[in-house]
């Protein structure tokens, strides 16, 4: 969510209508900053000043928010400037294997950023994922094998992973986050070369680990 949470303070500058939201579970601590919060499309349509984190529902623990038809209904009808929405989730992890049903990304989608945490370089892959079974399934590797930059950029662009549901129209950036001593840096940059080769990826941005 921290990254949501930057990219709606950045594009809410100027007065922008910004409404955040997930179309997964999102662990309700993960509702950082001063934001204002909806339960409804409808609120979520009326112009605000700051953020809005639209939630639809959930316990104390999680929240969840609309299915993603009605947030394209939101974003065709209302007249808000940007859309951000959580479309999956690792468990704090920092590599994933989406389920058959992950990510859960809306139809409207313009942007997809697909995040992977650089720290999984040289972590055994039963450490750095979330869905061990899948992810050994679909890379062929047992769960005590040690990540190289190269198998973390195989799992951003797999066939199975989480290019598979991104809309055909909309652009797709890679964000490697946790970037901070040289050895992430170097690590991060093999990733990014390799992952840029494929034909749906725009552009890898690397992202420094926040305090």
């Amino acid at each position: 969510m921290r990254l949501v949470d930057q990219l709606g303070r950045e594009l809410g500058a100027g007065g922008k209508h910004v409404v955040l939201t997930t179309t997964t579970k999102m662990g309700r601590d993960q509702m950082v900053g001063d934001l204002s919060v909806c339960e409804t499309i409808e609120c979520a349509a009326r112009p605000s000043s700051r953020p809005i984190m639209l939630v639809t529902g959930g316990d104390s623990h999680k929240i969840t928010g609309p299915q993603p038809e009605d947030l394209d209904r939101l974003f065709a009808k209302s007249a808000l400037d940007f859309l951000i929405v959580e479309a999956d989730g690792a468990h704090g992890r920092p590599l994933k294997a989406p389920a058959d049903h992950e990510p859960v990304v809306p139809s409207s989608s313009t942007t997809v950023v697909i995040a992977l945490g650089v720290d999984a370089v040289g972590m055994r892959l039963d450490e750095a994922s979330h869905r061990v079974e899948r992810a050994t399934a679909f890379s062929g590797l047992g769960p005590d094998h040690l990540l190289t930059a190269a198998d973390c950029a195989a799992f951003l662009v797999h066939p199975s992973g989480a290019l598979r549901t991104v809309p055909e129209a909309a652009r797709v950036f890679v964000a490697i986050t946790k970037v901070s001593s040289p050895d992430r840096q170097e690590a991060a940059k093999r990733i990014a070369g390799r992952v840029v080769e494929h034909p749906r990826v725009d552009e890898a941005i690397l992202i420094p680990e926040q305090p």
